[in-house]
């Protein structure tokens, strides 16, 4: 979901690898070990959790998680919890990576010092404040000046134990005065509006002339401060939670009165408590922010034109897209974006045969072919990840949930047996598991992606052409792709492929293993596969295997999976599971008496129906058809003083859902708009408030049927298994080259020294693949050009930007950071442009 600024939508994005943690402290008791488990906060929102590591000071999570980032934060944390069965689980420290900072660590395995959790280290929001210093002339005609300090809100503060009740203090403070005033408390909202105006006496009317008066002034207002203190009123014994504060010079009304600003909320300033840095453990993490700042289409027609007329190239190696894979300095990040453009617009297959023919025409060992990290296996790997992960989830999901809840011992190798573990039945578990497997894999041929098959197609007919003696190359070079580097990592490593939400217990990771690797082997086809394996036991328990039978099941789905036009993709009619999990809903009032309350459901959608029940299984209590879904909308949090609210709007009423932070909100809302983007009945507006009472609460009809008063939002693409935008692929393939620019002039040097000179090639210009000099040259030209005009572009928009923006603004609070270093960079580039 992007943020529009003036024209152009900023997107942002994380991916984060937890790895482990270490030295965490013991636990005070006889035992000494912890069960812990991690979560991913955005400011204190938790958006992410992993599993619980049992018995372990030095836990390894080794999760993944990606997620689109829907609104503005400061600080991405991470928290390390100790569960406990019988009481509210501890936290036992926190790493708060400022947002700024996060391009320090970016893509690096870093060890963060875990810190203590504290009030002061849980400070976030802002607050709006206005200050006047005005004169009032007493009774007795004496003129004296006053302060009126009016808080007019805060936004995002932080909810304390599952609540926000927040008041503010406001203080006038001076060497030898301290006077305080309180606000109101504002219940269950973390966003109070409490526009209240506070009087403080400046200068005290006393009998001192007009002169003396100023001097006496000037000197008091630069002793002075106004102080602002946000708390939570708590029910507790320890008394209110402190939430953050704020302290301004009065000296800032010399410049300018009123003054009127936003503020961060900051840490009370009460002296850093020393405590040691490595007491509570260290965490390693892996994470990898972006921010995409994208313009409309327009601007990027000449970049997109050239990478999309890639697979048009002769030779390939001379297209914009097999440049990119060039100088970057990994294939994999010009893989990610360039397959997702080539998706978008219906180009993958050519480009992806074009450069696979290349790779094949270069191949001298049938036995080795796409073995390498080549740009060809990289863009194979991407396409099936994004195209075929629904197909993944239908063959594999079922059996896989089933290994995980069996628990069924399947150690095979004699050295690993545990006392009363039988070598025999853990044999035949095995093979009981790798036939189900095998077998849900070879039948699901026909639920094969067109595009992968159409992919599997050029693969075989380029490898067959290339080595007409070698029969069997046809299914290896499709068995390398499909066995190797798409089923054999998804039972390897479910979570990674969310076929499960978190790492499996190390026992049916052992099952998992063992699962894969002969998996791996039946679809390899090799001529001798006992002899493939380093393990004995391996090879023992391959015998089972070492039937004609699997070889022509392995070649019947190959042929299947790879062959043209080999069945409309339409004729499989099935409902496709979308997204499911737990939310809480408002009762929809189908009833006419009953309490509409909330409850804890587990909801499910599939592109038939949005359903939900009391738990995971059950028979659903509601199911609303996909035909019924006249408009998916945010609710606002007014409504029930609730965040994370949505509604999914039906002919005769709204069903009123609270995901449980703002990622999953997103999620729900982009995926059920998607799939119901292309309902007949849609509506262009809705009420972003609650019918309550009597009235809407956004626009105080009183009728419940009254037609909505804001516009519906729309634009998202109906393809809901495959949205991507082709504006934000085509800036980040921009941001690659702007980032190898170094790379491109060099290439373009090799370029040159090629044509001019055809003796041995210089050592820095070997790493490139050049086949043809002069067209290389010329695409390396056309891309230079391209990018430097996004350049400009971008130049000029930060330095309107820097132009228009105030710091004190909502936008841009004062006490941030980013924005201080932001003016800080641009006063620098003008400096040395002027």
């Amino acid at each position: 979901m992007a943020v529009e600024e003036e024209g152009l939508r900023v997107f942002q994005s994380v991916r984060i690898k937890i790895g482990e943690a270490k030295n965490l402290p013991s636990y005070p008791g006889p035992n000494k070990m912890r069960d812990c488990y991690c979560t991913v906060n955005l400011d204190q929102e938790e958006v992410f959790r992993t599993k619980v590591v049992e018995k372990s000071l030095c836990p390894f999570y080794g999760e993944d998680f990606y997620c689109e980032i829907p609104r503005s934060f400061r600080h991405l944390s991470f928290y390390i919890f100790d569960r406990d069965v019988f009481r509210r689980d501890s936290i036992i420290g926190k790493v708060a990576i400022q947002k700024e900072d996060l391009q320090k660590y970016h893509n690096r395995d870093t060890w963060f010092q875990l810190q203590h959790v504290d009030a002061d280290s849980e400070v976030q929001g802002k607050v709006h404040l206005e200050l006047r210093l005005s004169e009032v002339i007493t009774d007795t005609g004496v003129v004296c000046h006053k302060l009126a300090a009016r808080i007019l809100e805060c936004q995002g503060l932080p909810i304390v134990n599952g609540q926000c009740d927040p008041y503010a203090t406001v203080t006038l403070a001076g060497p030898f005065r301290s006077e305080a005033k309180k606000t109101k408390v504002r219940k269950r909202t973390n966003n109070p509006q409490f526009d209240e105006v506070f009087y403080f006496e400046v200068t005290r009317p006393c009998s001192y002339s007009k002169k003396s008066h100023f001097d006496f002034e000037e000197e008091d207002v630069d002793k002075l401060e106004i102080r602002v203190d946000l708390w939570n009123a708590s029910n507790l014994k320890f008394g209110d939670e402190f939430l953050g504060e704020l302290r301004i010079p009065l000296k800032v009304l010399r410049q300018s009165s009123p003054h009127e600003a936003w503020y961060f909320l900051q840490p009370r300033d009460n002296g850093s408590k020393s405590l040691k840095p490595d007491d509570l453990g260290s965490l390693r993490l892996n994470v990898v922010y972006t921010e995409d700042h994208v313009f409309s289409s327009d601007y990027y027609r000449p970049l997109r034109d050239l990478l999309l007329k890639s697979a048009d190239v002769e030779p390939v190696s001379a297209s914009a897209a097999h440049i990119l894979g060039e100088v970057c300095r990994e294939k994999q990040e010009a893989a990610i974006p360039l397959v997702r453009l080539l998706l978008h617009y219906g180009r993958v297959v050519p480009f992806i045969s074009a450069i696979a023919s290349a790779e094949v025409k270069r191949t001298q060992d049938p036995n080795t072919i796409f073995r390498g990290n080549s740009l060809a296996s990289k863009c194979i790997d991407e396409t099936m990840k994004l195209a075929g992960m629904h197909y993944l989830h239908v063959t594999l999901k079922p059996t896989i949930e089933e290994i995980c809840q069996s628990h069924r011992c399947c150690e095979i190798d004699p050295v690993k047996l545990r006392d009363g573990e039988n070598l025999e039945s853990n044999m035949e578990s095995l093979r009981h598991y790798v036939d189900r497997v095998f077998t849900v894999i070879t039948k699901s041929g026909v639920s094969c992606p067109t595009v992968m098959c159409d992919i599997f197609f050029s693969l075989r007919e380029a490898a067959a052409k290339r080595f007409q003696d070698d029969l069997d190359v046809r299914y290896t070079a499709v068995s390398s792709f499909i066995f190797l580097r798409f089923f054999a990592p998804a039972i390897l490593s479910p979570n990674l492929f969310q076929l499960t939400p978190h790492h499996t217990d190390p026992q049916t990771s052992r099952t998992l293993t063992l699962i894969s690797k002969t998996i791996q082997t039946l679809g390899s086809l090799s001529k001798s596969k006992s002899a493939s394996f380093k393990e004995s036991y391996m090879a023992t328990f391959y015998e089972f295997f070492n039937e004609q039978k699997y070889a022509d099941a392995v070649k019947n789905f190959l042929d299947l999976i790879s062959s043209s036009g080999r069945r409309d993709p339409k004729s499989v009619e099935q409902p496709i599971l979308l997204k499911e999990g737990f939310m809480i809903k408002r009762a929809q009032g189908r009833k006419r008496f009953g309490m509409k309350n909330f409850k804890k459901r587990w909801f499910r959608l599939t592109n038939h129906e949005f359903t939900y029940q009391k738990s995971k299984g059950d028979q659903p209590l509601c199911s609303i058809p996909i035909e019924n879904i006249l408009a998916v909308e945010r609710l606002e949090e007014e409504s029930f003083r609730m965040k994370n609210m949505f509604q999914v709007i039906q002919p005769e009423r709204a069903l009123y859902i609270q995901a449980s932070n703002c990622v999953e909100a997103r999620d729900w809302i982009d995926i059920l708009t998607k799939v119901s983007q292309c309902n007949q009945a849609r509506l262009t507006v809705f009420h972003p408030s609650a019918y309550l009472n009597g009235h809407w609460l956004c626009c105080r009809a009183s009728s419940d049927t009254a037609a909505g008063c804001t516009p519906c939002t729309g634009g998202l693409p109906a393809n809901i298994q495959l949205d991507i935008d082709g504006d934000r692929e085509t800036e980040r393939i921009y941001s690659l080259f702007n980032l190898y620019m170094g790379k491109l002039e060099k290439m373009q040097e090799a370029c040159g020294s090629k044509s001019v000179y055809d003796g041995p090639e210089q050592e820095e210009y070997s790493t490139f693949l050049i086949d043809d000099p002069q067209e290389t040259y010329k695409t390396l030209k056309q891309v230079i050009a391209g990018v430097g005009a996004l350049e400009q572009e971008h130049a000029q928009y930060r330095r309107d930007k820097f132009k228009k923006t105030r710091y004190g603004s909502q936008e841009h609070p004062i006490g941030d950071k980013s924005f201080q270093n932001y003016i800080r960079q641009q006063s620098e580039i003008s400096a040395h442009s002027i």
